[in-house]
């Protein structure tokens, strides 16, 4: 069955399993989250709901943001994302979606936008090495070198992995394990690492690897 749910990473910790193991875990505010549009085969080709996560007030959002949720007659979300859940049918504007919808042992894909570094030299950035450290090879140590440009092809071939912008882009991390969920306060932790910083929303859907 497709599930699927928004969250909020709050950081990592480690849990102790029955047999007295650590494990690693990150810790995910998930949901709830509140159905705010539902697509059909009769009107859009296919069959999915779109879920708003945390609220927030009307006044900070613009006037086609607020009229949709106003349309669905739901309460204002920061967040919206669309789930092509198996359920979706089954689901009406209105309806909440909780951190239950997962349980222990579940295998899960976990969508995130990793940290940015800004601008970043080739070394950092792709892992390229530095020049040598001995008379001869400097002032700068570590400047990207040959771009292999001549009289053929007289330019730099695409993809030449150079300095620029490194991280904040969205990863997806596969087959993660739900280690714990608790219902009451709304907490996923998830055995191993998970894409963004503390505070970073992320995407939790069933694994379609597992």
């Amino acid at each position: 069955m497709k599930k699927g749910i928004i969250g909020k990473k709050l950081g990592m910790t480690q849990i102790f399993d029955e047999n007295g193991s650590v494990i690693p875990v990150t810790v995910i505010e998930a949901g709830p989250c509140t159905v705010v549009q539902k697509k059909t085969e009769e009107n859009d080709g296919y069959s999915a709901v779109q879920l708003g996560f945390e609220e927030i007030q009307e006044k900070r959002l613009n006037k086609p943001a607020a009229g949709h949720f106003k349309k669905a007659g739901v309460k204002t979300h920061r967040h919206l994302k669309e789930f092509r859940l198996e359920n979706a049918a089954e689901l009406n504007p209105g309806d909440v979606i909780a951190a239950d919808t997962f349980a222990a042992g579940d295998k899960v894909d976990i969508t995130g936008i990793t940290k940015g570094h800004g601008y970043t030299g080739s070394i950092k950035r792709w892992n390229h090495h530095i020049l040598r450290m001995t008379h001869g090879t400097g002032p700068v140590h570590r400047q990207p070198g040959s771009m292999g440009a001549n009289s053929t092809p007289s330019r730099i071939y695409k993809n030449k992995k150079m300095a620029g912008q490194y991280g904040n882009e969205q990863v997806t991390i596969l087959n993660l394990e739900v280690v714990k969920v608790d219902a009451e306060k709304s907490i996923i932790a998830v055995k191993g690492a998970v894409p963004g910083a503390r505070g970073g929303i992320v995407f939790l859907r069933n694994s379609v690897k597992a």
